[in-house]
Parts: structure tokens; C-alpha cells; sequence
């Protein structure tokens, strides 16, 4: 394994350096190693006063911080990538700021075909099921879905892919960090059949400030974005941001001109996002439809059949329910239309509710389960 990609992450660890001063830094000294050698007047040169200082006192307080990366990485199987390298992907190399190292758990695809999937992380219930519904049709195709392993919509568009396909979680933390912890399972899962991968090394902690840098790896790895539910300022928004300024597509689900959460996705296709409604919006846009390889395909999640066993009255009332919209006892009776018996239609839910094929809301109203 390659050095370099372990000694730009002890740079990049002080405070100031950024991208582009550890570049120019490695270019004056003569690559990475000898960047983190160099005498000070040469850092001072490339770095500014305040970065620069910050540089050398992190080096003097842990001249062995490149090797103790390496050491983590090869200890935990955790491969370092850098632009160089045949398995850096190309499309991420196209951005304004690639990563100069990455660090990966999982098996790299560099030229794979990628959609990214983001959203809020308070998701409803539709939302993610939307999430999960497209990524699962998208990976079914041989696309790769990227997302940020956040709770919410990127759980729900990373379940779905696996479900199908491979998908990549981008971490705003070390890949050998769970975050959230509720996701440790999934995380595992994806490094498992797919990527995980971080431009932070092993043992850094989330911080609020690294999430909007993940995002622009989240775009960047990606043909398109598409984002499913967002409020007027959301995280997902800047990475549909990122993804416009990079060149690339960006598309949206459309929602509810009631809902907070669909504020951010409305006003996205306003400004020219590609409405989407189902996974063939972004299939037909790049022509991967054609791509679907046979028995991979898993019934969709909106492919539901009837329940076994319900009554004829039964059966009427639960047709008239979904998953997406819960409807009063009112409402239900007047979309019956004297096709059942109006006076039966609690007692039938309750039956239903009972059996667990029905949930009730705190409002009193009804959906499938």
C-alpha cells in the first residue's frame, strides 16, 4: 500500500492546510512524504503563516502520524486510494476539489455506472419508501447507488439498492466509525457487497462540518442526484447544489405543497430539477433501462398483493385504502359509494387493525400497514 494517500491525511489533520495547500505543498517539496518533511520556510511558503504553523506543531506533537494511519488501515483491511491509483474513480477525479486520498472498505468498481439518492434524515413514511423503491429499481439495472448512510432517505435508498445491486455510503467520519450507531448492521452490509468509503482516516469522529464536504463526494461519484425529501434548507439541497455546479444532473420527487418536507424538492423542479416519479425518469435519461439483468429483479415494493382470507366487505374496504394516504372513517364511507355497508366500515377496520393489516394515526385516520 502507498504511503502518500496516509501522509496528505496527516496534513490535511492540521488545522488551515486544505486541498489545495497540501497540493502545492507536495508539488514544492516533491511529493507527499517529503511535504511533511519539509522545512519551514517551504511550508510557510505554501501554506500561509497560521496553516502552516498549525502544520508544524501537529508534526511535532506526532511525527509518526502518517505511519500510525497506514498502520490502522492495514490492520482493518481499509485499502487508501489516491488520485493516481487505477481504482480512484475517474468521474470523482472531474470536480473541483477530488479528494487527494480516500479510504475504503468494500470492493471499488472505478468506472461503475452511479446515481446518488439524499433526503431528510426525518423522513416520513412515504418518502422513504420512495427512496427505497427507486434505488431498488435503479440497482436492478446494474446502476450503483450512492448515498450518505444517514437515518432517513439515504437508510432507505441503501436498503433498497442492496435489496438489488450495490450501493456506496459516503461517511462524514472514519470508516471504521458507525455513525449513526443505529446503522451499524447496514454499514456493515454495504462494505460487505459494496463500498464504504471516507476522505477522513480511521478513528475520526463525525463533526458537523465534514457532512457538506462529504456531500460533494456524494455528487461527485455520481452521473446525477436525485433528491426525494427536503425542507427549504437542508443538507440535501447543498448536494444538489454541488451536483449543478459540477455539471451534473439533478433530479426530484415531486410531494405534497403541504408538507415541509417537500419544499426543498418543489422548489428544486421550479428551478429546472428533473421531476421523477419513478425509477424509469433517471433510466431513460442516461439509457440504462435496456440494462436490467435477468432474475436480479426483486418485486417492488409498491407490487403488493391482497391479503389472504379478508371477507368480501373486507376486501372493499381494504382496496380502498394505500400506504400513502390515511383516510378518515368519513372519508372512507364516501369513496364506498354504496359499494359496501357504510354502518360496517368501523367495525371492518377494527377487524383489520386487529389482524395487523390496517394502522390507525393519531388522527383517526386509517392506512395499510
Amino acid at each position: 500500500m502507498t504511503l502518500d494517500g496516509a501522509y496528505f491525511a496527516a496534513m490535511l489533520s492540521a488545522s488551515g492546510v486544505g486541498i489545495p495547500g497540501a497540493e502545492r505543498l507536495a508539488k514544492a517539496a516533491g511529493g507527499a512524504a517529503e511535504a511533511w518533511r519539509a522545512d519551514a520556510g517551504t511550508i510557510q511558503k505554501c501554506l500561509g503563516e497560521k496553516a502552516a504553523q498549525a502544520l508544524i506543531a501537529l508534526r511535532a506533537e506526532k511525527p509518526g502520524l502518517p505511519e500510525d494511519i497506514a498502520e490502522a488501515c492495514e490492520k482493518q483491511s481499509i485499502r487508501v486510494l489516491v488520485r493516481d491509483d487505477d481504482e480512484y474513480p475517474p468521474i470523482l477525479r472531474e470536480i473541483a476539489r477530488p479528494p487527494l486520498a480516500l479510504f475504503v472498505r468494500g470492493n471499488p468498481i472505478p468506472d461503475a455506472e452511479r446515481i446518488a439518492v439524499v433526503g431528510s434524515r426525518a423522513a416520513s413514511q412515504y418518502g422513504k419508501r420512495v427512496a427505497e423503491e427507486i434505488a431498488m429499481d435503479v440497482a436492478s439495472h446494474g446502476v450503483t447507488v450512492v448515498s450518505g448512510a444517514a437515518q432517513g432517505i439515504d437508510s432507505a435508498a441503501h436498503k433498497g439498492a442492496l435489496r438489488a445491486g450495490r450501493t456506496v455510503a459516503v461517511l462524514g467520519c472514519g470508516v471504521d466509525v458507525v455513525y449513526p450507531k443505529s446503522n451499524a448492521k447496514l454499514i456493515a452490509e454495504i462494505a460487505e457487497s459494496g463500498v464504504v468509503l471516507s476522505e477522513y482516516p480511521p478513528g475520526t469522529q463525525p463533526f458537523s462540518a465534514f457532512f457538506p464536504q462529504r456531500n460533494r463526494i456524494i455528487s461527485g461519484l455520481s452521473y446525477g442526484t436525485l433528491v426525494v425529501e427536503a425542507a427549504e434548507r437542508s443538507g440535501s439541497l447543498i448536494t444538489a447544489e454541488l451536483a449543478l455546479s459540477e455539471g451534473r444532473d439533478v433530479f426530484a420527487v415531486p410531494g405534497s405543497i403541504y408538507s415541509d418536507l417537500s419544499k426543498g424538492c418543489n422548489r428544486l423542479i421550479r428551478q429546472g430539477a428533473k421531476l421523477t416519479a419513478s425509477a424509469e425518469d433517471i433510466l431513460d435519461e442516461y439509457a440504462w433501462a435496456e440494462k436490467e439483468k435477468p432474475g436480479k429483479r426483486q418485486p417492488t415494493l409498491f407490487e403488493e398483493t391482497e391479503p389472504e382470507g379478508l371477507s368480501d366487505e373486507e376486501k372493499t374496504v381494504y382496496a380502498i385504502l394505500s400506504k400513502e394516504e390515511s383516510l378518515s372513517v368519513d372519508e372512507i364511507i364516501y369513496r364506498l359509494h354504496g359499494r359496501g355497508d357504510a354502518s360496517n366500515v368501523a367495525f371492518l377496520l377494527l377487524q383489520m387493525q386487529l389482524r395487523g393489516l390496517v394502522e390507525e394515526d393519531e388522527n383517526r385516520a386509517y392506512s395499510r400497514a
